[in-house]
């Protein structure tokens, strides 16, 4: 998915912009990157991040880093900050998104004679792409609105001028920007959590689609947001960090939220309520504080040296990885009847491992809750669950058995009351080899994020077509 942060002071604002970006480390698997704009002109710090922590890669660099105001960014995919020189004046640019039509924005630039570098894997930059639409136009204003017209999927930018930052949210709002002030600075951020350490309160949540531009003394609004927006549903169940709120709703509360409604549609008979760490604790906690059932770890995660578990690219690794990184803890498994509340499960292969040792070591039951409904279309939008076959999703594979084919009846597989969806359900529920498998229902994780269904993109869940 990949975080934003970007920061105009009136003093040197290079510490807060080392800060704010690694508060949203969480969210980005590649690159890390930060740009700053001074007295002697732009520099530039872009590392790879797929085996070291952000802090570890970005320390050294900080000496070389000087300016009041920069950005800052945690990348999914290309390398990031980028600068420009343009007929409207040299720029910094960072995104995120997901741009489905960029071959097809390629090939009309490339006719008109212009050209873009490639990444390490021959790969177009979808940030240059962004900043080249930027630059067909008059102003930073019209060049934003330009580049969020033509992209078909999403994205969100901060640029980083001589003069300030525009801040420019995604056009239905599927990512979050959040201004932030404190005396002397202003910031803009993906995640609210960036704020408080830093000193910064909470000014402003951008709308879809809305433009502005910041200064130290403040920031104003070059578009006005539109009406229409789809933020992402999976931002309070999986990817936004636990102190962050999103259009003002606090992210924890969701899970707890989330958590409390699966127990109010259980009647299974347990010891002890479990989280698989970390995205699912505050599900679990929600749910064990329905249910009056203790909550207990079974599984504790040791962080100290392992990177998380989706950031090496073979798939092998990430399981060991994965496995490596959970501890079981015997004494609170053995004899007991456990459940346990997780996120989302994607493909199962990490989560199939870790039921069987479970078993292995003495648990009587197994249940599983995940917070969402199964996944079972791959995202249009952000680049999560983009495998390059559906079938690795758990949802596609339990239809394609059931089926022959992994694309029939989708929107009845989708229906959490369908028999069909109860047949996927049960199948997922025998490959990981679980006592029991129930998943949350789309309308209680609506109502346990507390916006109306259309302001949500709920596309991986239903299919469910956007505006």
């Amino acid at each position: 998915m990949g975080g934003l942060f970007g920061i105009v002071s009136k003093e040197n604002c290079v510490t807060d912009l080392f800060y704010g970006t690694d508060y949203h480390s969480h969210l980005g698997t590649k690159r890390g990157g930060m740009a700053t704009v001074g007295t002697a002109g732009f520099s530039r710090s872009i590392h790879n991040i797929e085996s070291n922590y952000f802090r570890s890669k970005f320390e050294a660099d900080l000496p070389e880093l000087h300016g009041k105001s920069g950005v800052g960014v945690i990348s999914d995919y290309d390398a990031q900050p980028l600068i420009f020189g343009s007929h409207l004046g040299r720029f910094g640019i960072v995104s995120v998104g997901k741009i489905n039509n960029i071959e097809e924005i390629a090939r009309k630039a490339f006719r008109k004679n212009i050209h873009f570098s490639e990444t390490s894997g021959g790969d177009l930059s979808p940030t240059e792409i962004v900043a080249t639409l930027i630059c067909e136009s008059q102003s930073f204003e019209e060049g934003i609105q330009n580049a969020q017209e033509t992209i078909k999927g999403s994205c969100s930018m901060l640029l980083l001028t001589e003069k300030g930052i525009y801040a420019a949210r995604d056009k239905l709002g599927r990512t979050p920007i959040i201004i932030g002030k404190k005396e002397g600075a202003y910031a803009a951020s993906s995640e609210t959590c960036a704020f408080p350490n830093l000193g910064f309160e909470i000014d402003k949540y951008l709308g879809p689609g809305e433009i502005v531009f910041m200064t130290a003394d403040g920031h104003e609004q070059r578009k006005k947001p539109s009406e229409k927006m789809q933020i992402c549903a999976f931002l309070w169940v999986y990817y936004g960090y636990p102190a962050s709120s999103y259009e003002g709703i606090n992210v924890e509360l969701v899970r707890n939220r989330c958590g409390a409604a699966l127990a109010r549609e259980d009647d299974v008979e347990i010891d002890f309520v479990a989280g698989i760490p970390d995205s699912g604790t505050g599900h679990a906690l929600g749910y064990a504080n329905q249910k009056q059932k203790p909550y207990i770890r079974p599984f504790v995660k040791y962080t100290p040296t392992w990177p998380r578990s989706f950031m090496p690219q073979d798939q092998s690794v990430r399981d060991l990885v994965a496995k490596m990184k959970l501890i079981p803890n015997k004494a609170l498994i053995e004899g007991n009847r456990i459940l346990f509340c997780e996120d989302s499960i994607v493909r199962g292969t990490q989560l199939q491992d870790n039921i069987q040792i479970l078993f292995d070591i003495g648990a009587l039951e197994v249940h599983m809750r995940p917070a969402c409904p199964t996944l079972i279309y791959p995202c249009e939008f952000l680049n999560f669950s983009t495998s390059r076959s559906t079938l690795d999703l758990a949802g596609r594979k339990a239809i394609k058995e059931l089926e022959g084919a992994e694309d029939k009846d989708l929107e009845e597989y989708a229906k959490s009351n369908s028999d069909k969806n109860a047949a996927m359900v049960d199948s997922i529920k025998q490959r990981l080899r679980l006592t029991s498998l129930k998943y949350q229902k789309l309308e209680n994780l609506v109502e346990a994020i507390g916006l109306p269904k259309d302001k949500l993109c709920t596309h991986c869940w239903d299919g469910s077509s956007c505006f």
